[in-house]
C-alpha cells in the first residue's frame, strides 16, 4: 500500500498535477520596523506585485531589527522566525525573497551559513530566487560618513540612522571583509545555493517641476542627489552601481527597462515608481 501511494505521488508528481505553493516575502532594510507594511514599503506597492501570485494571500511582510549586525538574534534570528513562521503556516514549497538594500546582507548571511541556525536550511531549500532591490552587497563610503559624524550623520538620518551597528557593518572596508569570509555571492568566493538577482539603480532626479521626481518622496529625492555628490557617477544616491551589483547577478539596471527610461534612487527602488512593482508581479 505504502510503495502504491509513492508511485502515485510520483507519477504525479511528473505529470505536474502536483504544484508547488508559491509564497513572497518582503524584506526591509536597515531599521528597526513594526509596521514596514506601510512604514516602509507601503501597501500600494506590495498589493500590486502579490497580483502575480497564484494565491494572493501567500506573502508576509517582514518587520525585524535590522540595525544590528546581521547575524543577530534581532536580524537574521528574526528573520529565520518570521519565515519559518510564514512557512509553516501557509506550507510554503516555493518562496521569492523580495530585500531592499541592507536586507540583501540578512538575506545572504543566511544563505551562506547554514550551520549557523538549525532553522536556516529549511528555509534555504524553500527559497526560489531573492530578488535584491537597490542591494548594499558592498556597502557605501556614506555608512563611513555617517560613522565619522559629519555632514551625512544629519542628511542620511532618515535613511540610514544614526551610529548603529547596521551602519557600521556596511562600511565599505567592514563589507569587504565580510564578503571575503563570510558571506558568498561575491567575485572569487562560492556562489550562493539560490539565485540572487539585483536591480540597480543608477542615478538621482529631483527637479522640481518634473513630476517624477516626487514619486518615492520629493525630500527624500532632493537628499539622495546631494549625496550622489560623495558617490561615483552611477549611483542611486546611496550605494554605487558597483555595490548593488557586487553579488549574485544582475537582473536589470533600472533604465533598462524603467517606463520613460527612468532611474530609480534609492528610495524609489521599493515603491510603485517606474513600473518596478509590474516588472516584480510579473517575475514572481
Amino acid at each position: 500500500m505504502f510503495r502504491k501511494l509513492l508511485l502515485f505521488i510520483a507519477g504525479a508528481l511528473l505529470a505536474g498535477t502536483v504544484q508547488a505553493n508559491i509564497g513572497v516575502a518582503f524584506v526591509h532594510g536597515t531599521g528597526s520596523q513594526s509596521d514596514a507594511y506601510n512604514d516602509y514599503w507601503t501597501g500600494d506597492f506590495i498589493q500590486s506585485v502579490i497580483k502575480g501570485l497564484p494565491n494572493s494571500s501567500n506573502y508576509t511582510v517582514i518587520n525585524c531589527d535590522f540595525t544590528q549586525y546581521m547575524w543577530k538574534s534581532g536580524a537574521a534570528g528574526c528573520l529565520a522566525t518570521q519565515l519559518t513562521n510564514f512557512i509553516n503556516n501557509k506550507s510554503i514549497t516555493s518562496l521569492t525573497l523580495i530585500t531592499h538594500s541592507n536586507g540583501g546582507n540578512v538575506v545572504r548571511w543566511i544563505m551562506s551559513n547554514p550551520t549557523w541556525d538549525s532553522r536556516y536550511p529549511n528555509i534555504i531549500n524553500r527559497i526560489d530566487e531573492v530578488i535584491a532591490l537597490a542591494p548594499s552587497s558592498a556597502g557605501t563610503p556614506l555608512a563611513d560618513a555617517v560613522i565619522d559624524g559629519n555632514v551625512f550623520e544629519e542628511a542620511l538620518g532618515w535613511l540610514l540612522g544614526y551610529k548603529n551597528d547596521a551602519v557600521r557593518m556596511q562600511q565599505v572596508a567592514w563589507m569587504e571583509y565580510y564578503n571575503n569570509e563570510w558571506l558568498y555571492g561575491t567575485s572569487g568566493r562560492p556562489a550562493l545555493p539560490k539565485p540572487f538577482v539585483s536591480v540597480v539603480g543608477t542615478d538621482v532626479e529631483s527637479a522640481v517641476w518634473d513630476g517624477d521626481s516626487y514619486c518615492g518622496g520629493y525630500s527624500q529625492n532632493v537628499g539622495l542627489e546631494f549625496t550622489q555628490n560623495w558617490l561615483n557617477s552611477c549611483s542611486d544616491g546611496f550605494l554605487d552601481c558597483s555595490s548593488q551589483s557586487a553579488a549574485g547577478s544582475v537582473w536589470f539596471y533600472d533604465k533598462s527597462k524603467t517606463y520613460d527610461d527612468e532611474p530609480l534612487s534609492h528610495a524609489q527602488s521599493r515603491r510603485q515608481c517606474f513600473g518596478l512593482d509590474y516588472f516584480l508581479r510579473t517575475r514572481i
